[in-house]
């Protein structure tokens, strides 16, 4: 039997090609938009040198050529509820008081203050910029005192972990990056209909943030500013519960089969268990919208999107025609399979909008926005788009590109074994298909996005020569259109099997997968959606 491990690894026609940096990066445009933003923000100030600490106590200085030195403890106090709030990065102290509203990461950065940033940048390496440190040198106060250094850095135990409330993960999941944590669902668990919870990929960009549904909130902030909210119970409580059927796709799923098959590619390379399948339980964002005040049937022409934000400064935006959509089933869920959210998946609420790529179910959510644009967040307008093959990282301009919200057609082989009548088992399956000889069992996964429903599955056992139609499996999905995977099988005798099984399915609109790789290739690897194609290799008799 073939793993799915080994299928994914044997999936490759060429030699691998290393990835590149999978670092966010930073544009030209956008570094002088920032450093525009925080010289603007300066001017404003217009505070010197001398004011920036004259309400603070006199710092140590050995001379009057020696920058002002800081105790820990000082810097500390200058946390999160302080009026004035500094970092340390490195040896050195910085009040960035005034960076904090024009911070392109939004709030997380008040994860930081009162201590070390570094932590923080090595896993947001997007500000590790020559660029960015200049811009931050522009808050300069200080430095460390020396008597709070050990061997001249700032001691280990003050550097907070982010990632100290982690969950522990299952051990069968495929691991691409611990901090933050991604894996993959493993063969057994995309090999059934409903992932089963402990096996549902994991995507964080972040860490997982403390929160309990007792104390938790949600903010509904209209186009007017007005602001409602709502705890837990009361939207249990208040609103209509509703159960769907859904997959969850990451837009990288299969990005290493772009890299193999034709060049390098930017961001984890998963192979193809970055997609998993549940049923999600809470109330309808629609109903939500219309309680806090939203004309949803008459939308006012300066609503255009739904922004979300989760408790980890995580950000993304669907548009206000999916989000009110009566047939559109987009939930603020708060189960999965029937259990309370794992805090790895959202615990204790999450947006869920199906048919979108997962990067648009937001976990954690804390607030829902009505805007005209959509976030500004990075995840919104950089990290989630797609151009040209002849497209680099250094010529993209990304305000040019539209987010992802659909996602294409999509299938792939998870697993591929022998089967023979010798075996009590594979003998049952056999006789369902009319075989008494040693054969091959193909199965998989094929998902559109959309709500669009899976009507083919085209299977090859000679790489794309000749086809067969795969049985599509019956399912008990849940929702007002086809917002889960279909699996499928094909059994087919042994000695009809080449060295390459190829997959590629239809949806209802009969769009399908293209052939090649290159023709579609983007720099980021996002949607991968090429043929899959298996290697296959009979054993000796």
């Amino acid at each position: 039997m073939n793993s799915f491990r080994s299928i994914l690894r044997s999936s490759a026609i060429k030699p691998q090609a290393q990835p590149t940096n999978p670092s966010w990066q930073w544009q030209p445009k956008q570094v002088a938009a920032f450093a525009f933003a925080f010289a603007v923000s300066a001017a404003l100030v217009n505070f010197s040198y001398a004011q920036i600490i004259h309400a603070q106590s006199p710092p140590d200085t050995d001379s009057k050529n020696q920058p002002p030195r800081f105790r820990l403890d000082e810097v500390r106090s200058h946390g999160r509820d302080a009026e004035e709030k500094w970092i340390i990065k490195g040896n050195k102290v910085y009040n960035i008081t005034d960076w904090i509203p024009g911070h392109p990461g939004g709030e997380v950065i008040l994860r930081a203050v009162g201590g070390p940033v570094d932590q923080y940048w090595n896993i947001f390496t997007i500000h590790k910029k020559q660029e960015v440190y200049d811009i931050l040198d522009s808050f300069y106060i200080g430095d460390v005192d020396p008597r709070d250094l050990v061997d001249g850095k700032v001691p280990v135990e003050q550097l907070a972990d982010p990632f100290k409330n982690d969950p522990k993960r299952d051990e069968r999941l495929i691991v691409h990056s611990a901090r933050p944590f991604n894996a993959e669902t493993p063969e057994e668990g995309l090999n059934a209909f409903i992932t089963p919870d402990d096996l549902f990929y994991v995507r964080q960009h972040m860490w997982v943030p403390e929160v309990f549904e007792a104390s938790h909130k949600l903010v509904v902030e209209l186009a007017d500013g007005e602001e409602k909210e709502y705890s837990i119970q009361d939207l249990k409580k208040k609103f209509k519960e509703h159960s769907i059927t859904a997959t969850l796709q990451c837009s990288g799923n299969r990005r290493k089969h772009m890299t193999d098959e034709s060049r390098s590619t930017n961001g984890l390379q998963w192979e193809g268990g970055a997609i998993s399948n549940a049923e999600w339980t809470g109330v309808r964002l629609r109903d939500v919208l219309k309680d806090a005040g939203v004309r949803v049937d008459d939308l006012p022409s300066d609503i255009k999107h739904v922004q979300f934000e989760g408790a980890e400064a995580y950000g993304a935006s669907i548009p206000i025609e999916k989000a009110v959509d009566q047939f559109g089933d987009v939930l603020l869920a708060y189960k999965m399979n029937g259990h309370p959210l794992a805090p790895d998946h959202g615990y204790p609420l999450r947006l869920l909008a199906p048919g979108n790529v997962a990067a648009r179910s937001v976990k954690w959510i804390t607030r829902v926005r009505l805007s005209e644009e959509e976030s500004t967040s990075q995840w919104q307008r950089r990290d989630y788009k797609c151009f040209g093959p002849n497209i680099g990282s250094q010529q993209a301009d990304w305000d040019s590109a539209p987010a992802i919200q659909e996602t294409p057609v999509q299938s792939a082989i998870t697993s591929l074994r022998d089967v023979t009548p010798h075996s009590a088992q594979d003998s049952k399956l056999l006789q369902v298909y009319g075989l008494e000889e040693d054969s091959i069992a193909v199965e998989g996964y094929s998902y559109a996005g959309g709500g669009r429903r899976i009507i083919r599955v085209d299977v090859s056992a000679d790489n794309g020569r000749t086809w067969h139609q795969a049985e599509l499996l019956p399912d008990t999905a849940k929702g007002a259109k086809a917002w889960a995977w279909s699996r499928w099988r094909w059994v087919l005798p042994r000695q009809q099997a080449g060295r390459c099984f190829v997959v590629k399915a239809v949806d209802e609109a009969y769009n399908t997968q293209p052939g090649e790789y290159e023709p579609n290739y983007n720099f980021r690897g996002n949607l991968t959606s090429s043929w899959h194609r298996v290697g296959y290799r009979a054993k000796p008799s």
